[in-house]
Parts: structure tokens; sequence; C-alpha cells
């Protein structure tokens, strides 16, 4: 791209945005391993912004939401992973400034890069052009997400849907107890029981850890009482 006119041309038609202060998204798309003003600043900012656009988008949308479950909503969309997956989409590798070293080892597909220069564009956008402008471009390019979300409740651990699900009929919380440890202490794997002896159910779980095997354990749980409905309705 014509350095005189990078970035001016992907803001327009990439993301439908003309930029009052062109110096500003020419540092919201410089990496700090290339020369001039980079992106870190701007990043920390722009975290900050796509934090509040996002969590103020969930309190409307979920009204019903408990705190928790808004934070795990917003993990699902303000991450790295996703936030990557955005800026892949944007094709904002493509316009990324990166120092020799990155340019080589292929920085422009990294995840965390990516992610943060998405950020750092948020930023600038709110410098730019004010938290409405930020907030009206986050929530376009994370609109497909959004739409996609789960049920709030959907998010809970195993264990924690299973506690609730037994809270809420007032039942005795289920019990875990370790079975077993195999393997050497820096890779052991754990077997635990999940009993719930109010309704003659156990399971097993496996996994590197012991809260890991305690939510496999329950999740089998959950499948157990599922598959009890779905034989009480036929």
């Amino acid at each position: 791209m014509d350095s005189a006119q990078w970035p001016e041309r992907w803001l327009r038609t990439q993301l439908k945005y003309v930029p009052h202060d062109l110096m500003l998204f020419r540092a919201a798309l410089t990496h700090r391993s290339a020369t001039g003003p980079n992106n870190e600043r701007l990043e920390f900012l722009g975290d900050a912004v796509l934090n509040l656009a996002v969590a103020r988008d969930l309190y409307r949308r979920f009204p019903a939401a408990s705190e928790g479950d808004l934070s795990r909503l917003r993990a699902r969309l303000v991450s790295a992973e996703p936030l990557a997956e955005v800026a892949g989409e944007l094709g904002l590798g493509e316009v990324l400034q990166l120092g020799p070293g990155e340019l080589k080892s292929g920085g422009f597909r990294r995840q965390s890069i990516l992610a943060d220069a998405f950020e750092a564009l948020c930023g600038a956008v709110f410098l730019d052009a004010g938290l409405e402008a930020a907030e009206g471009l986050i929530l376009r390019c994370l609109a497909a997400r959004v739409a996609a979300l789960p049920p709030p409740e959907a998010l809970k651990d195993p264990k924690t849907r299973l506690q609730e699900h037994l809270q809420s009929r007032s039942l005795a919380l289920p019990v875990y107890t370790v079975e077993g440890v195999e393997g050497e202490p820096h890779a052991q794997t754990f077997e635990v029981c999940c009993a719930v002896p109010s309704l003659s159910l156990s399971a097993r779980g496996r996994g590197s850890s012991r809260r890991r095997a305690e939510q496999e354990a329950a999740e089998r749980i959950l499948e157990m009482l599922s598959d009890r409905v779905d034989e009480s309705e036929r």
C-alpha cells in the first residue's frame, strides 16, 4: 500500500471510517518492533474502551444476567482469540507495520499481535471521534459474535450448574472424592467420583488436575439428569 495513503484507504474500505487524525491510526497499526510511534499506549486505552463498550451492550442485552454471567459473556468477546479472529477478518494483519524480525517470523498472523492491534485501533477511534463512534465501530465488528452468544446460564462450569440444580430442589450438594492419582508429580492424572446420594447417582471423571476431573464427573451427572428428563417426557 502506498505509504502516503496508509492506512487511510484501509480504514475507509474495511471499517467504513474516515479518520480525522491519521497519525493516531498510523501509531495504532505500528507494532513496537517497527520504528516510529507504536501502538502500546493506544492498546492500553483501547482495552478499556473495548471492555466498556461490550459491558454496556451486554448489560442492556441481558437484563436478568448476574455479574458473573456478564463477565463470562464478555470474556467470550474480548479475549485474545476472538479479537484476533475479528482482526483477521478485517485484514488488519495486512496493514500492520512490523519490524524485520516479526515480519520474518509471521507476526502479522500472531494472535497476540492482532488482538493488541485491534485494541489499539479502538483506542485510536475513541481519541479521534469519541466514545459513541468507538462503541459503534466495536459493536459493528463484534455483531456476529454477539448474536451467536449462548444463554448466560450455559457458560457456567459443570460443577456450578450441578450445584445450582440441586440447590433449586433443596437437595444435598454433591460429594467429590479422589479415587486415584497416576503419573509423575509433573504429569499427574486424577480420577474423581462425584456422588449425589439423594438421587442415587454417581459418575467418575479424569483430568490433569483434581478440578478438571471434578468438572468432568459433574458434567456426566448433568448428562444423567438430562437423560432422566428425556425419559420422563416420552
